[in-house]
């Protein structure tokens, strides 16, 4: 049997430095809108579930032209490129989940 370890850091690279950056700036930003600025914090929520979406499409966008030009490509390669693809999306809900938590916690009570 195959133990395969993860930790934050390779998923971290393997959903792209880019689009793990912007999310994680926004998940900072969403912190610091919790302390200063609680009105933002639904917006900064959806911004990141939308870069998610938006980071998602651009991979599976590059990973159909690879495989465009090389059709004969395994089947585990494809799955794992879906299995990758699908980070930044995972990422952008995990972030609106906080934001919604916050606003939870944050919401005046009568």
């Amino acid at each position: 049997m195959l133990l395969i370890q993860t930790n934050v850091f390779h998923l971290f690279a393997a959903g792209g430095y880019g689009n793990m950056s912007i999310l994680t700036i926004l998940l900072i930003a969403l912190f610091f809108a919790a302390w200063k600025a609680p009105a933002w914090v639904k917006e900064i929520g959806l911004i990141a579930l939308a870069s998610g979406f938006l980071g998602t499409i651009i991979g599976f966008i590059q990973a159909a032209g690879f495989i465009q030009q090389a059709p004969d490509i395994e089947p585990q390669i494809v799955w794992g490129g879906v299995k990758v693809g699908l980070l930044p999306i995972a990422y952008g809900i995990i972030v609106y989940i906080i934001s919604l938590i916050i606003r939870i916690v944050k919401k005046p009570r009568i």
